[in-house]
């Protein structure tokens, strides 16, 4: 089912191309005949002219209708009342294919790529690279802002990569994390691979991402989530945070070390998501390959008893290098996230309603930074980084 409306924008509300990103918002007098209503909308200016007041758009209104939370605005589909061209770029990697929004990319791999070389070469490893993945977008900002709050003892600052994956959603324009950290200077690149689009370098697949933020943006670290919105569906493997385990397995595969960022929470009422969230459990029990890093916080008895006969249950213990991190006081939560000039929800709790979320994040950075030190002392990434 999709849900087409049409209205005439009335102001932009919030010009978030004007802030580093690709999305316009604004509020929409909607065609309703007789019953007039204002509503808030988005608007990629990627590859659309930017709108203006008196502009009447062609509006998907589904996600509205369905009252998601996730995703529940309109979405500009196209422009009526003004010509759309735009110039033909150098790429010929199809993004949304055989949809009307199929675009096309340059694509790091293909053959007019200036990278194009660095893919068909010998070298298509990672080298021992660590690379942190997470289920939720949130993860994100947060296991940034505790990278940096680990990292005050190196002599040059950490060169973290991002990595977006197409399981959530596809535009990175839509997420105002990434367009923060890029503002603050916290991320070394952006990657969007399969049909996520809109990073600094774009990949077919999330090998190719991986591989891409290794030998071209030099990462020291990488993260790699998908973008705001996910799907959930209380079974098994019906969840979109199943490719944690599909990513993880794609690291081992390229000699990285994969590092999984547990979903853990005491606020969330659902009995499927306390403790550690039975996606983690999932994804480490039935997907991903013996090897990968499962850090998790050493929490009070109570919690942290819980954790130990989950993953226990779960027979992670042997399975994986399962790690206990110290967790810190709320204090130096407090002090890492403050540096982030925006907050940080998970499921809409922040920090003090929901610590246990941030303790895992925490957890599963610092089993990164301590990663890292090994992997920094390596020749090939000293003669690298210094060339």
């Amino acid at each position: 089912m999709i849900e087409w409306r049409t209205g005439v924008v009335q102001h932009v509300t919030d010009p978030l191309e004007s802030k580093g990103g690709g999305l316009q918002e604004v509020e929409v007098l909607m065609d309703d005949g007789d019953c007039e209503t204002i509503e808030k909308a988005v608007h990629s200016t990627d590859i659309f002219p930017a709108l203006e007041a008196g502009d009447k758009v062609l509006l998907n209104t589904t996600a509205v209708s369905l009252h998601l939370g996730t995703g529940g605005v309109h979405f500009v589909h196209a422009i009526l009342s003004k010509s759309t061209k735009n110039n033909r770029g150098a790429g010929h990697i199809m993004k949304l294919r055989y949809t009307s929004l199929q675009r096309a990319v340059l694509a790091a791999e293909e053959p007019s790529s200036p990278y194009h070389d660095l893919f068909s070469g010998s070298n298509q490893a990672l080298d021992g690279m660590p690379v942190l993945i997470g289920e939720l977008h949130s993860m994100l900002p947060a296991a940034v802002c505790y990278i940096r709050q680990l990292d005050h003892e190196t002599e040059k600052p950490i060169r973290i990569a991002y990595i977006m994956s197409d399981g959530g959603a596809l535009p990175i324009a839509y997420s105002k994390h990434v367009i923060q950290l890029r503002k603050l200077g916290w991320l070394t690149g952006t990657i969007t691979y399969g049909h996520a689009y809109g990073g600094d370098i774009e990949t077919v697949n999330k090998h190719t991402a991986l591989l891409a933020a290794k030998h071209i943006l030099h990462a020291d670290l990488t993260i790699v989530t998908m973008g705001p919105g996910c799907v959930g569906t209380n079974t098994q493997f019906g969840f979109s945070g199943l490719e944690v385990g599909e990513i993880a397995n794609a690291v081992s595969a390229l000699n990285g070390q994969p590092i999984v960022i547990p979903r853990i929470s005491f606020a969330d009422k659902r009995d499927r998501h306390y403790g550690i969230s039975h996606h983690t459990l999932t994804i480490l029990r039935d997907i991903a390959q013996p090897g990968v890093i499962a850090a998790m916080p050493d929490l009070d008895s109570e919690r942290g008893d819980c954790l130990r006969i989950q993953i226990e249950h779960a027979g992670l213990i042997h399975k994986h290098k399962l790690q206990w991190m110290t967790d810190s006081s709320l204090y130096i939560h407090e002090v890492a996230l403050r540096a982030y000039s925006m907050p940080i929800t998970s499921m809409g709790r922040e920090l003090h309603s929901d610590p246990a979320f941030f303790a895992g994040v925490r957890a599963a950075a610092a089993a990164a930074c301590s990663c890292l030190q090994g992997y920094k002392q390596q020749p090939h990434h000293r003669d690298e980084v210094d060339a």
